[in-house]
């Protein structure tokens, strides 16, 4: 009888003895009991324009400084023979400028504009390419102008032509099609005046053929596929601007395309070692358009306004001139308010009617609105009760999202959200730019956040790892991170990447989630992660334990589960940051008719690969199928890799 037991003895300490890598975890999913509903807004994306993310990236414009608003006023243009910028009744009233073309002066000479876009004008062969210019005669007793334009590729060789006549003294509409017969890189656009009468031209404009509402094709795919849940725009320090009249406006940026105001945009000059004096805000991409690109990538808008602070980085708080006064606030409680009515108001309303002349008399059904962007001290609350009291009066329905600072704890994040508790706003924003291991040590973060009060809203977030900022490092730690998202969605409502395009010759911060140049995209390593979570998002929450303890990083691993009540599915998230391999016993505790397993591995055995223009699959997603036989399913995720199984 001894005998068993001291075998049994020692084979229980040569189990003990073997390292944690040979063990076999025991995971169990209470299949059976549904946790908290997940909302359908949990993963989400972030816009601002920041790294050429508008104009030059998502917004399709081709033409730099179109209306020659600039503050030079022929900054993006070259120019030749005769070149002249006037404001005698103009085209637009808030874009006042214009260029008149006149005769050189002698046979031999020529008069003329080129424009090179933003890097150069990617061409696409076979593409056609939509030219469009307001002009008129110059001389009111003219009779007729003619004008070339052409596309111009990079061995300085038009490749298209179109020739324009001007016969009327009042501005005019001219379009033109032009259609490339090779892909070029760095091509440019050149127009010749070929007449002895002047003409006057403004809002010089060149869109590729498929554009979606002024949009790139191309980049659009790229958020569609997202399958996003939410959508917050304008940004981002743009929301409150280096100083209130540079802020971003949204009055400004509705209405005709041709006459919405220039901005100056925050990030032209913020860093020295990224300057770009170039950088402004044409609008040509406004909050109509954004409401229409929710709408195209299924996801709620969460419009954001500023609270009547400039950009707290780069101002000091007891500066007078830099924030406006408490008893000066209401015009910019009327731009929330009137934001409101814009979206969801009836054709019949001030701000209702213009959405309708705009082409969407249906609403937008706006459900949320984003009061500040990343402010702090107590400058901010005051002026967010104004907000709060208002909107809550006349739109009750709305929830108010309040920020709780720029750091991700500290005094003023712990100020931020007493505050914002005593508001009794409906989420509080939380920004956290950290290294990937702070990422995988805080996926508990919100296993302890107090269930009553306000939602978090995590409305900025990225890994920044050293040297490679889209790593697959970086993005195997936000994907444990958003684990715990997953397992708190009862208190995380939801959250956004930022940001999220970056031009590769004009950035100023990364990571990013979709880099690109004139002609391509790629999709990041982080992007995956987001688009694995937003197809998979499930809608209930499971309980996942281990030794009823939540998996959050111990041996390596991080885990989550939900339920898709549509599809009927049950959803296991598993990230492995260990070096090794995993082997899991996964009891799906009370599943019915479980009989197999789509698998989907997202992996790279390289922590430093990143997906690139020139090699867009280092880190990409693969999927399998999984016989399952009873409800306990062993697994092996592989090392380094992030797994989603639907049973």
């Amino acid at each position: 009888m001894k005998k068993p037991k001291l075998l049994s003895a020692l084979l229980l300490a040569a189990m003990s003895a073997l390292p944690a890598s040979a063990q076999t975890h025991q995971f169990t999913v209470q299949a059976n009991k549904l946790g908290a509903k997940i909302q359908p807004t949990m993963y989400g994306i972030f816009f601002e324009d920041i790294n050429f993310g508008a104009d030059g990236g998502l917004y399709a414009e081709m033409v730099e400084n179109r209306s020659f608003e600039f503050p030079d006023r022929l900054m993006g243009w070259n120019t030749f023979g005769n070149v002249s910028v006037n404001d005698v009744k103009p085209a637009f009233e808030r874009n006042p400028h214009y260029v008149t073309l006149s005769n050189a002066g002698h046979n031999q000479k020529f008069t003329g504009l080129e424009n090179r876009g933003f890097f150069g004008m990617g061409l696409k062969k076979g593409m056609k390419y939509e030219f469009s210019v307001y002009a008129r005669l110059n001389n009111l007793q003219g009779k007729k102008a003619r004008f070339r334009v052409e596309l111009v590729g990079e061995n300085n060789v038009p490749i298209s032509r179109d020739t324009i006549v001007v016969t009327a003294n009042k501005w005019t509409k001219y379009t033109a099609t032009l259609t490339s017969n090779k892909t070029q890189q760095k091509g440019l656009m050149r127009i010749f005046l070929m007449s002895g009468d002047a003409v006057d031209l403004d809002h010089v404009s060149l869109f590729p053929e498929d554009n979606w509402n002024g949009m790139r094709a191309d980049l659009v795919k790229d958020l569609e596929d997202l399958h996003p849940g939410i959508f917050r725009f304008p940004g981002g320090c743009i929301v409150e601007g280096t100083d209130l009249e540079t802020r971003y406006q949204w009055k400004n940026s509705v209405g005709n395309v041709e006459n919405r105001p220039l901005n100056e945009n925050r990030w032209n000059y913020t860093f020295p070692h990224r300057m770009y004096p170039n950088y402004y805000q044409t609008y040509g991409m406004g909050f109509y358009e954004y409401f229409l690109l929710s709408e195209k990538i299924g996801a709620e808008p969460l419009p954001v306004v500023s609270v009547g602070l400039a950009c707290q980085y780069q101002n000091k708080d007891q500066d007078v001139n830099a924030h406006v006064a408490l008893k000066d606030l209401q015009p910019y409680i009327d731009d929330a308010l009137d934001l409101i009515e814009f979206c969801n108001g009836p054709v019949t309303s001030k701000w209702g009617k213009l959405r309708a002349d705009m082409g969407h008399p249906k609403p937008f059904h706006l459900k949320q609105i984003g009061v500040g962007n990343e402010q702090w001290g107590e400058m901010y609350p005051v002026r967010l009760a104004e907000f709060v009291k208002q909107i809550r009066a006349k739109y009750p329905d709305i929830k108010i999202c309040g920020s709780s600072g720029p750091s991700a704890d500290g005094d003023k994040f712990d100020y931020g959200w007493k505050e914002m508790r005593k508001l009794g706003v409906d989420l509080v924003d939380e920004h956290y730019y950290m290294s990937p291991d702070w990422f995988f040590k805080n996926a508990g973060r919100y296993d302890n956040y107090d269930r009553k009060g306000p939602k978090v809203f995590a409305g900025e977030y990225a890994a920044h790892a050293k040297g490679d900022p889209n790593s697959w490092e970086a993005a195997l730690s936000e994907a444990a991170f958003m684990t715990g998202l997953e397992r708190n969605a009862d208190v995380v409502y939801q959250a956004t990447y930022a940001p999220l395009f970056a031009h590769v010759e004009g950035w100023q911060w990364r990571p990013d989630l979709i880099w690109f140049d004139n002609l391509n995209s790629v999709r990041s390593a982080n992007w995956y992660v987001q688009m694995l979570y937003g197809t998979n998002r499930g809608t209930h929450i499971l309980k996942l334990t281990e030794n009823d303890q939540v998996v959050k990083g111990e041996d390596g691993l991080y885990a989550s589960a939900v339920y898709d009540a549509p599809t009927k599915n049950y959803i296991v998230k598993i990230a492995n940051a260990a070096g090794e391999d995993k082997t899991i016993a996964l009891n799906l505790k009370g599943a019915k008719n479980v009989k197999s397993a789509k698998v989907i591995t997202l992996h790279a055995n390289d922590l430093h690969a990143e997906n690139t223009l020139k090699n867009k699959d280092a880190v990409k997603p693969v999927e399998s199928s999984l016989d399952v036989s009873g409800n306990v399913v062993n697994i092996t995720i592989p090392a380094k890799s992030f797994v989603v199984y639907r049973f």
